[in-house]
């Protein structure tokens, strides 16, 4: 029997096998993914996490914000993305407020888990989420972090804005960070992020950091998808890059980013912050 199309020879993803890979000084590969057929192209060019973002809310949905995606909105698109993973690893979103409790957690994340097939839930927050990261670990849901720039709480913010650029907040972030470890924490996101302390926060941990306008010595990389391929709406994010342009078909594109992340080409100096 053949192998299909561009299929891959190695074997699915898994928690493990990405704290591995932060072992080996291997770079991951994640991209976001919101229907089947978009997450086929990802699956096919070994990405090794994609996740099923609130970002659909915006790209797809057409908001200004994450905020409006609901759970219901979650389960379905997971569900779609999820029939044609079989070598990445699928991360869900939790959404703005489906995880204000232990309780909620527990039963929206299990519905990612035992419904949409999702490996790993991915919520927003510092050490204010660490029992509910405990929580969750303990029940068996892998657990993504997610520090900086946190969309959920935009408008808190004041804006899309760069975090931790203060002494003050880089101290308090780096502790964060190794409070949600602490917790169980498996993966976290680091999110438009001064370089040197995300490759600080990188260094002091040991589960992978992925990083987004971070830095490239994180030990993984993230983007939206839609923003490679030159479809974002309105402004083009700073840390992200066309790669369509420069190859000419989605797949080619897609492959094109899984090579520069790998190799360290991405991100460059103009994706990240000082």
């Amino acid at each position: 029997m053949s192998a299909r199309p561009g299929s891959s020879k190695q074997s699915k993803i898994t928690v493990r096998s990405l704290h591995e890979k932060k072992q080996a000084g291997e770079k991951i590969v994640c991209l976001t993914a919101y229907d089947a057929s978009f997450a086929r192209v990802l699956d096919q060019a070994d990405v090794d996490v994609v996740l099923v973002g609130d970002s659909l809310g915006m790209v797809v949905q057409g908001h200004e914000t994450t905020l409006p995606v609901t759970v219901e909105d979650m389960l379905y698109h997971s569900q779609m993305v999820a029939k044609s993973l079989s070598h990445s690893l699928m991360i869900v979103d939790m959404p703005f407020l489906s995880y204000t409790s232990v309780e909620a957690a527990l039963e929206n994340a299990g519905l990612f888990m035992k419904e949409a097939g999702a490996q790993m839930v991915k919520l927003e927050g510092g050490a204010d989420q660490a029992d509910i990261v405990s929580a969750l670990v303990q029940h068996g849901i892998p657990v993504c972090a997610h520090l900086g720039l946190q969309p959920q709480k935009v408008h808190k913010l004041g804006g899309y804005r760069v975090q931790g650029r203060e002494a003050s907040a880089a101290e308090a972030m780096l502790e964060e960070a190794q409070i949600l470890e602490q917790a169980g924490a498996d993966l976290i996101v680091l999110e438009c992020v001064p370089s040197e302390l995300a490759e600080k926060i990188t260094k002091a941990l040991s589960i992978p950091v992925i990083g987004i306008g971070a830095s490239a010595a994180c030990d993984g990389q993230i983007l939206v998808l839609y923003d490679i391929l030159g479809l974002s709406m309105g402004r083009v994010p700073k840390f992200s890059h066309n790669f369509l342009s420069e190859t000419g078909s989605i797949q080619a594109a897609v492959s094109a980013y899984v090579a520069a992340v790998k190799s360290g080409e991405f991100p460059g100096a103009d994706h990240v912050f000082s």
